[in-house]
């Protein structure tokens, strides 16, 4: 019984969470093109290897959302949590070391805009609006190490480049859609990378 309600939860839950809205404008065997709207987005940039980094962002940034705030206010959870990082990566990517910087993004609700939104009292803590972007996005499951984020990231940069697009040059994005308590085949994870304009289609 509780074996069946694990997955009837995690789906629940994500019926209930906003997501970004964007438009699937083409797709393609090994990843689609989507169309995003602008977005409001709180980020916090962290030091560490790549799962820390995420680890430690969250927990900022779920401060901030839980209250920690100038109107002591929650902020609705939304999915998902990306994380790129501030540098553009280059082949090869040297894991090995401790000290990369990361950006973990939570999107904002929908229904706030720049000047309703409370104000984190975490001067860590950006607010930031994003313009409408095209990216390339590849969608897989289970609890990827950072080595797999890696591997189907360069992946999917050589089916773009297959494809005839042309990346903007922006890091990519490793985005979770799920709670920690999901299971690891229910798990959503994509990797993003983004479209120069002159090339959308």
């Amino acid at each position: 019984m509780v074996a069946l309600a694990i997955p009837a939860m995690a789906a629940a839950a994500a019926a209930r969470t906003e997501e970004p809205k964007y438009q699937v404008v083409a797709k393609h065997d090994a990843f689609e093109v989507r169309a995003y709207a602008p977005r409001l987005v709180a980020q916090v940039e962290v030091e560490g290897d790549a799962k820390g980094a995420t680890s430690a962002g969250f927990r900022v940034l779920a401060d901030f959302i839980f209250g920690n705030n100038t109107a002591g206010e929650e902020v609705a959870m939304t999915a998902p949590v990306d994380r790129s990082e501030k540098i553009a990566m280059t082949p090869p990517v040297d894991r090995s070391k401790q000290a990369d910087t990361w950006t973990v993004t939570f999107t904002m609700p929908s229904k706030y805009t720049m000047e309703t939104l409370p104000r984190p009292n975490d001067a860590r803590v950006k607010i930031r609006e994003l313009p409408k972007v095209r990216h390339a996005v590849a969608r897989f499951s289970g609890r990827p190490k950072a080595s797999e984020v890696d591997r189907r990231t360069r992946a999917l940069e050589r089916a773009v480049a297959e494809e005839g697009y042309t990346l903007a040059g922006t890091p990519p994005v490793f985005s979770q859609y799920d709670p920690p308590w999901t299971p690891s085949f229910l798990r959503r994870n994509e990797v993003r990378v983004e479209l120069r304009a002159e090339v959308e289609q």
